[in-house]
């Protein structure tokens, strides 16, 4: 667990109040039941356990806002990390959905865990759900979305620094791994959705903050799912391009998980209000967090993730005299 701290001093911006945030999404892998003992053993299902869940948590800690997605219905590792985060100083929240009840929406949950101390949830808790009118309309079309999302992205803003930002988190439908037309319909529904809020926004003088992150499934940066994803303007940081995203992968990396935002020039879509400090990256927990453990890939990403953390960091500049 040191090892990790140290690393993680080293690779993760420091946090400082009133100045930055530390944005981050992370897949956690079947983050639901949890084995409570220190070192499960061969035998023993789930394979996650007690020393997952402190460098899970001790991972977790450096960033003030968090996306999960893959938390399950049971809350039994949550729960366990939200008490190491808390222990001895409860400053850590949660802001999570209900289950999605549904075998291709893998009986998940959407989930945001925050720091207190540096950021607070300010209102908004929403699931964006497509009118029916306008899933009429698209059957009609032939890239857009005719059905609900089989996972619902989920909204809430915050509030740090004197500003406020909205993140949009999602988990975007995975199926056959050569037909990619559901996932690219989900990603452009996300695309659409922003770019409208973020107008919306604009119209009404209110400065925008909407940040999408999460599990986007996809694959490479040169194909129509990522096309899809920037339609409308959304942009990914260049200092993702080259992140790696899952504790399996060898170069070129996928671009599974992302973080985007619109910037500047993008025609009538208002550029991201927070200043981005070109300064993003992953976190690969292998060496420091289960160094010692001599563990297969495939068994570590059961007892902390396949995927690998992804983070962004942004410069808070409180602006007086508005709302």
């Amino acid at each position: 667990l040191q090892d990790l701290r140290n690393v993680l001093d080293d690779k993760i911006p420091e946090r400082r109040v009133d100045h930055n945030l530390v944005l981050a999404t992370w897949n956690l892998r079947v983050f639901g039941g949890l084995t409570k003992k220190w070192h499960s053993a061969p035998g023993d299902s789930p394979r996650r356990d007690l020393h997952s869940i402190r460098c899970i948590a001790e991972i977790l800690s450096r960033f003030d806002v968090v996306a999960l997605q893959e938390v399950r219905s049971d809350l039994r590792a949550l729960r366990h990390t939200l008490k190491v985060l808390n222990d001895p100083d409860p400053h850590w929240g949660v802001i999570l959905t209900d289950v999605c009840k549904s075998r291709s929406g893998n009986y998940e949950r959407m989930a945001f865990l925050f720091d207190t101390r540096r950021v607070k949830p300010c209102g908004l808790a929403a699931e964006l759900v497509v009118p029916q009118e306008v899933l009429d309309a698209n059957k009609l079309k032939e890239i857009a979305l005719d059905r609900q999302f089989v996972r619902t992205p989920y909204a809430v803003s915050f509030y740090s620094g004197g500003r406020t930002f909205i993140l949009v988190t999602t988990h975007i439908i995975y199926g056959d791994k050569t037909d990619t037309a559901e996932r690219r319909k989900e990603i452009a529904a996300i695309a659409d959705w922003l770019a409208d809020w973020a107008r919306d926004l604009a119209d009404d003088g209110r400065e925008h903050n909407l940040i999408t992150l999460g599990d986007f499934n996809i694959k490479s940066k040169d194909g129509p799912l990522y096309d899809a994803l920037t339609s409308r303007g959304l942009r990914t940081p260049i200092e993702l391009d080259k992140a790696k995203r899952t504790i399996f992968e060898e170069t070129p990396y996928s671009h599974y998980d992302q973080i985007a935002w619109f910037t500047e020039g993008n025609g009538k879509i208002p550029h991201l209000s927070l200043e981005y400090r070109h300064t993003a990256g992953s976190f690969d927990f292998q060496p420091p967090g289960m160094r010692d453990l001599d563990l297969s890939d495939l068994e570590l990403s059961w007892r902390i993730s396949d995927h690998l953390p992804l983070w962004a960091e942004f410069l808070l500049r409180p602006q007086h005299g508005g709302v």
